[in-house]
């Protein structure tokens, strides 16, 4: 293993002890270096859960699933535009939900990739082979929902993405990575128009903040992210603006993406900061069950609108504001009582549980130990 994976290592190294170990095999893993021998321990004992990700996770999740509503119920048709009705009720929630969650999610995506890295590379003696079945699965997964279930599905493009720009890029030094991250994002927003163009860059912004050490100290400040989200939100306020305007075609999409991505950063911030206040418990109650278990819920949304859409009469693109979040708040509700009577027996949700089987090749414990 290169010298250059040694801040993903130091970042594992502060959730697994390697106690028993002796001092120059401890340096030679703190180096990096390929002779360092391997923890004994299970691999499935990792770093604590960074609370603060599960709830911008679960939050992100919310609105993922309300900008889907429509592109879903219209499955096996002309795929449609959340909100595309010409109804003005739409023109505010256009302001605020789509483009503005799926950056989160990618972000996220990014940052899980180089934790678990972390992770692995103390516990296995090839962790990007850990990683390459991890992506491969997802693959699977994303392409059995695509063809069963909803067109729209963005599985698929993470595992893609992730095979050709993640996984490469841990042979990267992280000051190429941060770089990479920086030359990528603001082409896809101004030539493409954002949208999936979007996701590599923003995997590796995610990567990024893991390898310099941001997302070990995401919960540590106050300051940071309260002067970060004001600089983020007088951006978005002309973009926003830029968004209303007499727009048609790529402009269009131009100024969705980059209000998008600062409205998202926003909230990210806004989030950040509200989890250094009181009202932390109640947000960590509200979203960190859906947030832990994101995949099994993302799923079963999609199964959830195409039922629900059944009873509807009108065809999706007439449906109103208040009917498209009566579904949401109703199908959330529902995977938040799920989510957390489930976490109260067993460490993840199925599907995660499954999935962290396939990726490290050997069955995980799944239900809570006692006392847990």
């Amino acid at each position: 293993m290169s010298p250059e994976n040694l801040p993903v290592l130091k970042a594992a190294g502060r959730a697994v002890r390697h106690d028993s170990a002796e001092p120059n095999d401890r340096d030679a893993r703190r180096q990096g270096r390929d002779d360092a021998p391997r923890s004994s321990a299970t691999p499935f004992l990792g770093r604590p859960r960074i609370a603060a990700l599960d709830v911008v996770r679960g939050f992100a999740l919310c609105g993922i699933l309300l900008a889907n509503i429509q592109p879903i119920a219209n499955a096996g048709k002309v795929v449609i535009a959340a909100g595309s009705s010409a109804d003005p009720e739409w023109d505010w929630v256009g302001l605020l939900v789509p483009q503005r969650f799926f950056p989160i999610f990618s972000v996220l995506f990014g940052i899980g990739f180089s934790l678990l890295l972390g992770s692995a590379a103390g516990r296995a003696p090839r962790p990007r082979l850990i990683l390459l079945r991890r992506l491969l699965v997802l693959l699977g997964v994303g392409l059995v929902h695509h063809v069963l279930l909803w067109q729209g599905d963005i599985l698929t493009v993470y595992a893609i993405v992730g095979l050709v720009v993640l996984l490469p890029s841990t042979w990267l030094p992280r000051w190429a990575v941060a770089g990479l991250a920086v030359v990528l994002i603001p082409p896809s927003l101004l030539l493409t128009g954002g949208s999936f163009s979007l996701v590599p860059g923003l995997f590796l912004l995610g990567s990024a903040l893991v390898r310099y050490g941001v997302a070990d100290r995401i919960e540590r400040s106050t300051r940071v992210p309260a002067v970060l989200g004001l600089v983020l939100a007088a951006g978005a306020a002309p973009a926003l603006w830029w968004q209303t305007g007499d727009l048609s075609g790529q402009d269009t999409a131009r100024a969705m993406a980059v209000a998008g991505l600062l409205v998202a950063g926003v909230y990210v911030c806004a989030l950040l900061v509200l989890l250094r206040t009181r009202v932390r418990p109640a947000l960590e109650t509200v979203f960190a069950p859906l947030g832990r278990m994101a995949l099994t819920n993302y799923l079963t949304a999609t199964v959830l609108v195409l039922a629900v859409s059944r009873f509807l009469d009108a065809p999706p693109d007439e449906w109103s504001v208040p009917t498209v979040f009566l579904i949401a708040g109703a199908i959330l509700a529902a995977q938040w009582v799920w989510s957390t009577l489930w976490l109260r027996r067993y460490r993840q949700g199925p599907l995660e549980w499954l999935w962290r089987w396939a990726t490290w090749a050997r069955r995980p414990p799944l239900r809570r130990a006692a006392g847990q």
